[in-house]
């Protein structure tokens, strides 16, 4: 076996890398939480903030609704909100 050659690596490090890329991954909160074996909803709440991909569609799909209802657009023309680095995923 290869060391990782990581300083400082801890558990709860990969265990919240791993919680982190299900939920970026779109696994709901409730397999993130038996999964990292969590006792208590709230503690695994903290993962539902990275599951932003399905916000940011349905965010879309209404400005899109809306702006042809508007007539001021065509559904076509809505330019995608473009993620930023403040909110990017972190592991």
């Amino acid at each position: 076996m290869v060391p990782a050659r990581i300083k400082d690596l801890r558990i709860r490090d990969l265990r919240w890398t791993l919680g982190g890329w299900q939920a970026a991954t779109g696994a709901n909160p409730s397999v993130i939480g038996r999964t990292l074996q969590h006792q208590n909803v709230s503690t695994t709440a903290i993962y539902a903030r990275l599951i932003l991909d399905s916000v940011r569609e349905a965010m879309q799909q209404a400005t899109s609704a809306m702006l042809v209802a508007g007539g001021i657009g065509r559904a076509a023309e809505v330019t995608p909100i473009q993620e930023t680095k403040k909110n990017a995923t972190r592991s």
